[in-house]
């Protein structure tokens, strides 16, 4: 698998941030259940699975088994998988991380924090390269303080501006057709960035989170992947097949 099919796909992705407390009294085994009958149900509608690692890291041991066992299945059933972990170091621990999650996955993609810079971002780029994988650099994220750091002004322009046209830079070197495997966050809250990286990353992948309960909308546009995790995991706060099927129609109703 390459995870650059993901972008021939509808462009949902399904956030899977599991929240035991929602599953019962058994509540890791019937989260499997779910999360695999939720793949099955969603696969034709989406683009990729994207796994927040802090929520399987919480659950300890039994989590990690879970998410290497939901990964598995979902590349199983032909859909791409994104580890969203935000990792970012220097030197051998930015080569560890690179094995753990894309040459362990090939073709799976991973979040990465680029506060270090580019040269510890170097390890993930190369890795993608060479698992047919991705990566999906902070930009600009959804979150209200967002703008503390990213929105400096930098000779006239925000910095997270700056950082998209090094990133573009950076991924013309690992394109492969239209798409590069640099790819970038920048959040569907903010819709003018999304334009803006744009217009300076024409050939990144965009993934775009915060559509749903974090007031985002679904934007129109090539290259675009946009990720719901509560509005299409647990759709009125709940796990809910049928809910999340009328969910995803509905997120893919505004941008068809």
């Amino acid at each position: 698998m390459d995870f650059l099919l993901a972008l021939k796909r509808p462009p949902l992705v399904l956030g899977v941030d599991p929240r035991p407390d929602l599953h019962g009294p058994e509540p890791l085994t019937h989260l499997r259940r779910y999360a695999l009958a939720l793949f099955e149900a969603l696969a034709g509608r989406l683009a990729a699975v994207k796994f927040q690692l802090a929520f399987f890291e919480a659950l300890g041991p039994e989590g990690m088994a879970l998410l290497v066992e939901l990964a598995s299945a979902a590349r199983v059933m032909g859909l791409p998988v994104i580890f969203d972990g935000k990792r970012g170091d220097i030197g051998s621990t930015a080569e560890a991380y690179a094995e753990a999650y894309l040459r362990r996955f090939p073709g799976s993609a991973l979040t990465a924090n680029p506060y270090l810079g580019l040269d510890a971002l170097a390890p993930f780029f190369r890795a993608a390269g060479q698992s047919g994988g991705a990566v999906f650099v902070l930009a600009k994220t959804s979150n209200p303080g967002s703008g503390f750091l990213q929105d400096l002004p930098v000779a006239g322009r925000p910095l997270y501006l700056h950082l998209a046209e090094a990133l573009a830079r950076e991924g013309e070197a690992l394109r492969e057709g239209p798409w590069s495997r640099v790819g970038m966050v920048v959040g569907a809250t903010y819709p003018e960035a999304v334009k803006a990286v744009r217009e300076v990353a024409p050939s990144a992948p965009l993934l775009l989170p915060g559509i749903g309960a974090q007031g985002g909308s679904p934007l129109k546009g090539r290259g675009l992947l946009l990720a719901a995790s509560r509005a299409l995991f647990y759709p009125g706060g709940r796990p809910d097949l049928e809910e999340a099927r009328k969910a995803a129609e509905a997120l893919l109703a505004l941008v068809e």
